[in-house]
């Protein structure tokens, strides 16, 4: 069963990949006033995903602008060659893809050496049991409830089911790991979530498209 939301810090992690890149710094002073807990920062390198995005020197300039957590989730092949680099840019999180090489135990190693804290991000067809030997060793689980790549897509459904298992896995544990979701958050499928477990949210059009940021970060953690 899942814990108490009333024992858990309900975050959330506003994306910019949903922001006017023409006025960043300006979207994230905004966010920082709303209410918002993190900046995440999707880094995509056209090859892992179908989508390219910005690198270090974005996330450089983004450091400068907040005092705000930088949650920088790399969505790329060849995380251990940019893990350094990030880390260097002011990451306060870095989170690796399972998916993403044969290598996922050093490059959690990798990250930690650098004071960072680290995740590990799940595609919606990968099972939490193949991150079993690491939850121990990682700050951030982050469950994708949508196929990564693109914003604006449709929550996908069994994602719930994944958060419930993950959140028994963490707790019966004992593990300081804290659930992430992001994909198709809205207001609807944001309470799903932390219903079902999930300590934050990622969300990127549902806060953008709205008209007042801090009412949308509101209703998110309402």
């Amino acid at each position: 069963m899942a814990k108490n939301n009333d024992l858990r810090t309900i975050k959330v992690a506003p994306s910019i990949l949903s922001a006017d890149f023409g006025h960043l710094a300006r979207a994230v002073s905004a966010l920082e006033k709303a209410g918002a807990d993190l900046i995440h920062l999707d880094i995509m390198d056209g090859h892992f995903v179908p989508n390219i995005t910005f690198g270090p020197s974005v996330v450089e300039s983004i450091r400068k602008c907040t005092k705000l957590p930088l949650d920088v989730h790399l969505m790329i092949s060849d995380p251990a060659f940019f893990i350094p680099r990030f880390a260097e840019a002011g990451a306060d999180f870095i989170t690796v893809h399972l998916e993403a090489g044969p290598h996922l135990h050093r490059n959690i190693q990798s990250i930690k050496k650098l004071n960072v804290r680290a995740g590990v991000s799940l595609n919606p067809h990968s099972s939490i049991v193949l991150i079993n030997d690491v939850l121990g060793e990682i700050d951030l689980l982050l469950l994708m409830s949508v196929n990564p790549g693109f914003g604006g897509q449709r929550f996908i459904e069994r994602t719930l089911e994944k958060i419930r298992v993950a959140r028994r896995l963490i707790d019966s544990g004992h593990h300081n790991c804290e659930i992430e979701v992001d994909g198709g958050i809205n207001d609807i499928t944001g309470k799903q979530c932390l219903q079902a477990g999930a300590d934050i949210l990622v969300a990127g059009d549902y806060i953008f498209r709205s008209k007042d940021f801090s009412s949308a970060i509101k209703a998110l953690k309402a």
